[in-house]
């Protein structure tokens, strides 16, 4: 199912709402909903937690959230943990898709209903996927980087891209959608790396290497949030600012102002809260015997400095799960 934004603005008014009036969690004995999360320090992964967790508690159930570090053999132990101490329901954020199925196989046997936020699975059954339209999002940040670049004159620009796992399907599609806005408009992709830590100090240290090699390059995508910290201190260490412009993906608070003063052209944000929130209410209807969709595909908030003023109460919640002031 695939709603507007318009549709999801309004629920995430309806959850803040409900969430005014959560049951205590002492009516909540036995039930439990745990979240696996692949990296709780990315904020991402954090804002999706506090979305689970909003569920859980509007529901009467306990929450647990679980870290898997982005380690395979860490995301395994936490279910076979999460199964022991007695989870009802589990939302499942994968260290990659390919790493879900064996999830998905133990939850089976204990008979724990699992659905997915951010990140799919290669095979196996589960209730509901949700999930944000990535290529059309990363198609969108690639086209205000074409109409930045044509603001500044510049034709058949050379550009680099910081990916996520590209074993992760939204990193394919990520991947897909940006390539595609520069070859519509005639730019050339001549560097890339994926991450492997996920952190801003990786991300500097690839966006060096790619200026350093390629001195003339006009732009720069990066595939979520923090590590585009560290591709903005790149450029200005390497005095491109201006010269070389950023497109983001996802947010964190320290984007706000480097998009209203420019240094991120635009920023394709997915709604991680509401992600959250919506992967556990799947959860738990499926376990009261509710309605089900088997994938929700929530739109992606494209943030530049036209809309930012307009958006930002939007966005606070549903992208910031109301962390930001």
């Amino acid at each position: 199912m695939t709603y507007t934004k318009r549709q999801f603005i309004a629920l995430a008014g309806a959850f803040g709402l409900l969430a005014s009036v959560a049951m205590p969690s002492a009516q909540a004995a036995g039930k439990q909903i745990v979240y696996l999360s692949a990296g709780l320090d990315a904020p991402f992964w954090r804002y999706v937690s506090k979305g689970v967790e909003a569920a859980a508690k509007e529901h009467g159930y306990d929450f647990v959230a679980l870290d898997s570090r982005n380690n395979t053999q860490t995301q395994l132990q936490n279910t076979q943990d999460a199964i022991v101490k007695g989870a009802t329901g589990i939302v499942l954020s994968p260290t990659d898709s390919s790493t879900a199925p064996a999830v998905l196989g133990l939850a089976q046997k204990a008979n724990i209903p699992v659905s997915f936020a951010g990140i799919g699975t290669t095979s196996g059954e589960y209730v509901t996927f949700v999930t944000s339209n990535d290529e059309a999002g990363a198609y969108d940040v690639g086209k205000a980087l074409v109409k930045a670049f044509d603001a500044k004159g510049w034709k058949n620009a050379e550009v680099g891209m910081v990916t996520i796992s590209q074993a992760r399907q939204n990193g394919v599609k990520r991947t897909n959608g940006f390539v595609k806005a520069m070859e519509e408009a005639g730019h050339k992709i001549v560097a890339r790396n994926e991450m492997q830590t996920y952190t801003a100090d990786e991300t500097y240290r690839f966006v060096q290497d790619m200026l350093t090699a390629h001195p003339d390059m006009r732009g720069i995508f990066v595939q979520t949030d923090s590590p585009t910290l560290g591709a903005k201190r790149a450029v200005d260490a390497m005095r491109r600012g201006g010269e070389t412009l950023i497109g983001a993906f996802d947010g964190v608070p320290e984007f706000l102002p480097m998009i209203e003063d420019g240094s991120i052209v635009a920023s394709g944000m997915q709604q991680p809260y509401l992600m959250g929130r919506t992967a556990g209410e799947s959860v738990i209807a499926k376990l009261e015997g509710g309605k089900t969709e088997k994938e929700v595909v929530l739109p992606i908030l494209t943030v530049s400095k036209d809309n930012l003023a307009t958006i930002l109460p939007d966005i606070k919640l549903t992208v910031f799960a109301g962390e930001l002031k």
